[in-house]
């Protein structure tokens, strides 16, 4: 039987015989029983680690390198959600971790413990620690450290370590906010439907791909 050999040895024969793996089997881990769950319209990159009590609702996208560890207490990602690449969420046992619809955690974030409100922004390599609810509409500045048990109001801008409340976010930073969101919404479809394995090129083409979003940084909006 397959279960008996190596993932290893496993792989070689998919990208053998089907050129190119159709199905990662290693993503997702059951864990004590539980098995992850993952709505048929979202993505879940192959190089992502799913495990246990994980609910992930519909277009959501999970970047390679994310690590969903439900096995101390279960995470809800509700729809729309983006896990970018990296990024790690985790518990104390018993808790429940719950990203709301549209939070968007960017690159090498950790959230532990924790609640983020909906349609939220977690800047890159920021870590929000345990029992902290981050409330509905916040940004979070990239490298920011929330402390435990921090309640935060709808509509914050944190930044700092620890973490402080600067200023309240306005319509136009929240419309920013949700329009980048939206790419991420469309990622899933866009990776199920083009992102394939492949071998490299030796030198590169003289033709770029042209229809990249037009979405700038914050700082250029303004």
């Amino acid at each position: 039987m397959w279960w008996r050999y190596s993932k290893d040895f496993v792989t070689a024969l998919i990208n053998r015989f089907f050129n190119g793996p159709l199905i990662n089997l290693y993503m997702f881990y059951s864990f004590k029983g539980i098995r992850p769950v993952a709505d048929k319209t979202s993505f879940i990159h192959p190089q992502a680690v799913v495990t246990g009590d994980v609910v992930i609702g519909k277009y959501c996208y999970i970047g390679p390198g994310a690590a969903l560890r439900g096995d101390w207490g279960r995470i809800i990602i509700e729809d729309g959600c983006n896990v970018q690449e990296n990024c790690t969420i985790h518990m104390f046992p018993g808790v429940k971790v719950i990203l709301r619809e549209g939070a968007h955690i960017g690159h090498g974030a950790i959230i532990h413990g924790a609640q983020i409100g909906k349609n939220c922004l977690v800047g890159m390599n920021s870590v929000i620690m345990d029992q902290v609810d981050l409330g509905d509409e916040s940004v979070v500045g990239a490298l920011t450290f929330i402390k435990e048990g921090t309640i935060i109001p709808p509509r914050s801008v944190v930044l700092g370590s620890p973490g402080k409340i600067i200023k309240q976010v306005t319509d136009r930073m929240l419309d920013w906010k949700t329009e980048g969101t939206r790419l991420y919404q469309q990622l899933p479809r866009d990776c199920t439907d083009s992102l394939k394995p492949c071998k490299p090129r030796r030198k590169p083409t003289k033709t770029t791909p042209k229809d990249h979003p037009d979405y700038k940084s914050w700082k250029k909006t303004n």
